[in-house]
């Protein structure tokens, strides 16, 4: 088997993956995945498309991670992985896609507004 490569996004944190056959090891900017994601809650949402199609020791991962806070990241690399898996697995998608993996989350930071304080709060009125 060749290496696929996928892309996830998340705000704006960007994960630009490598997927190899092998043996379940996850390497993220060449650190180890329990290294890079310290909190147990991110090691899931990571692994989880891995664990729903019962994979998670059939492939290495390589990742480029960019950007971000440590969620958007690990969001990021939990949609570049279902990607990857769809690539390999074309019926994999519905699976993943009914566990919500393969869509893409638009929400990004929206932009501070000139005479305002923040995007959406007002400096406070002064009628006198």
């Amino acid at each position: 088997m060749e290496v696929i490569n996928a892309l996830g996004r998340r705000k704006a944190a960007v994960a630009r993956i490598y997927l190899s056959e092998g043996e379940g090891k996850i390497t993220i900017n060449k650190r180890d995945l329990t290294e890079y994601f310290p909190l147990k809650t991110l090691q899931y949402v990571v692994l989880q498309p891995l664990n729903l199609l019962n994979v998670a020791d059939q492939y290495d991962i390589k990742v480029n991670l960019d950007g971000g806070g440590i969620n958007g990241q690990a969001e990021a690399l939990r949609l570049a992985i279902s990607r990857a898996l769809v690539k390999i697995d074309a019926e994999a998608k519905i699976e993943l896609r009914k566990a919500g993996f393969m869509t893409r989350d638009p929400r990004e930071v929206e932009r501070k507004k000139p005479g305002q304080p923040k995007a959406r709060k007002r400096f406070q009125f002064s009628k006198r």
